[in-house]
């Protein structure tokens, strides 16, 4: 079993999924690409790494029965992806809250309603394998627990139940 978790940063993924109570292994994918040096050099409009796609892939191709998580996790071979979503104003106020400049959170919280992030999980994985939840007003152990039951098979897919383009 492989399980993507995605989402905009700021939807909550790394906290939700550090909450996770699963026999599965649980790898945060951003840490694997600064630790494996699996970058293909830094994005400066940005500030973060250019992550390699296709080394990432190789090196989670050696992993079963696996929780990974990042917001490039739907673009990976998984049996069920789990994309956190959270209102555009939520992904802003978090990541001002973590220090990211206003332009990044701008472009993130942009990226959250026009639906970025859905739309690219289900262009490689398709709706039945697509599941949304919502982490605006949840605590991270409700997260948490949203995904166990997508991960025990208790949930249904979801792809498409959720719109923030009313915030544009």
């Amino acid at each position: 079993m492989r399980i993507a978790v995605t989402g905009t940063p700021g939807t909550g993924k790394t906290t939700a999924t550090e909450r996770l109570d699963t026999d599965l292994d649980v790898v945060h994918l951003n840490d694997v690409v600064t630790s494996e040096g699996f970058s293909t050099g830094v994005d400066e409009e940005r500030g973060s790494l250019v992550a390699d796609l296709d080394a990432v892939a190789d090196w989670l191709d050696g992993h079963e029965n696996v929780v990974f998580e990042s917001h490039l996790a739907h673009h990976f071979d998984a049996d069920r992806v789990v994309v956190l979503r959270a209102h555009p104003e939520t992904v802003a106020s978090r990541l001002r809250g973590r220090g990211d400049e206003e332009a990044k959170a701008a472009e993130n919280a942009e990226s959250e309603a026009l639906d970025v992030i859905l739309s690219e999980a289900v262009d490689r994985h398709g709706t039945d394998a697509v599941y949304e939840v919502v982490t605006t007003d949840s605590d991270p152990d409700e997260v948490a627990a949203a995904i166990e039951s997508v991960i025990e098979g208790e949930r249904e897919p979801s792809a498409g139940t959720v719109s923030y383009v009313d915030w544009l």
